[in-house]
């Protein structure tokens, strides 16, 4: 599988992402078109599509800035050359299955995996499965294993769904960390919560960690349900408002943190059971006002 569209490497912030893979000044490719007045932008739609297909997706977000004219035609997110990148960057598995049922779109697809789970930012009990999406743990004793987003953020409105594909096990935590955070310690443990660089929800008994102390009970009602294995969780975090919220299903089930700080937040996950597995899937700008 290429790692195209993830990009190689440990976890980077949006920001810092964004800067290196869409800022046009210099390119090559505003020079070419010359602002939209040279030949390359003045080309036929179905002739640039045909070339945009061959490209990976750092040359296409350059593209997207070139001109009006190449920012329109790549602004169908299921246009062939959206699908022919799907193709070459994601695995069949991932496109076959329905771990991204909820993506409509290819580019939407290429995105997720973009800021899915790095295989180069967590415990080394743990490793990124071929589809690109799924956590596994394996079977060690006496530790807890986690991973960070390839991506983190410092602005905007996120959402990402999170589920488990085995055993929680005693402890089973979703959440956020900054990059200090610990990904790995000895015995089992809430490692999501437990200093004050991460920020995380125990499934297995429904409480709210952070530096080191449980912030009470999630969600806050009598007899909240237990976390079913393979059901998804939305996640939505909120760097404006400086809150992270949860959904389950099409319930939202309230804010969980609110006062986060002003610092780029990973998406991440922590878990003990052997060969248990975390499947996390961005989904983009969250759909709710």
């Amino acid at each position: 599988m290429s790692g195209a569209a993830g990009g190689g490497g440990g976890s980077s912030c949006q920001g810092a992402a964004a800067a290196a893979s869409c800022s046009s000044a210099g390119s090559p490719y505003a020079a070419a078109a010359g602002g939209g007045a040279g030949v390359a932008g003045r080309l036929p739609a179905r002739v640039l599509e045909h070339v945009f297909s061959y490209l990976e997706l750092s040359d296409l977000m350059r593209c997207t800035l070139v001109c009006w004219h190449w920012n329109n035609i790549l602004a169908d997110e299921n246009s062939e050359v959206w699908r022919s990148l799907c193709n070459r960057s994601l695995s069949d598995e991932s496109m076959r299955s329905d771990i991204l049922c909820n993506l409509p779109t290819y580019r939407g697809k290429l995105k997720a995996y973009q800021y899915a789970l790095s295989s180069h930012d967590c415990s080394r009990n743990v490793y990124v499965k071929k589809n690109g999406f799924t956590l596994h743990r394996n079977p060690i004793a006496q530790s807890t294993d986690g991973a960070r987003g390839k991506i983190g953020f410092t602005e905007g409105r996120h959402a990402w769904e999170i589920w488990w594909e085995g055993p929680l096990g005693t402890v089973a935590v979703i959440g956020l960390a900054t990059k200090r955070a610990s990904m790995q310690c000895q015995g089992y443990l809430a490692l999501l919560g437990s200093d004050d660089q991460s920020w995380g929800w125990n499934l297995v008994d429904n409480n709210l960690l952070h530096n080191g102390e449980v912030n009470g009970n999630f969600p806050q009602c009598n007899n909240a349900p237990k976390y079913q294995i393979g059901e998804r969780i939305r996640v939505i975090l909120d760097m404006d408002d400086k809150t992270l919220a949860f959904e389950r299903g099409f319930e939202f089930l309230g804010i969980a943190f609110r006062g986060l700080p002003k610092a780029c937040l990973f998406p991440a996950v922590s878990a003990v059971y052997g060969n248990t597995e975390v499947t996390m899937v961005y989904l983009g700008k969250p759909l709710d006002g």
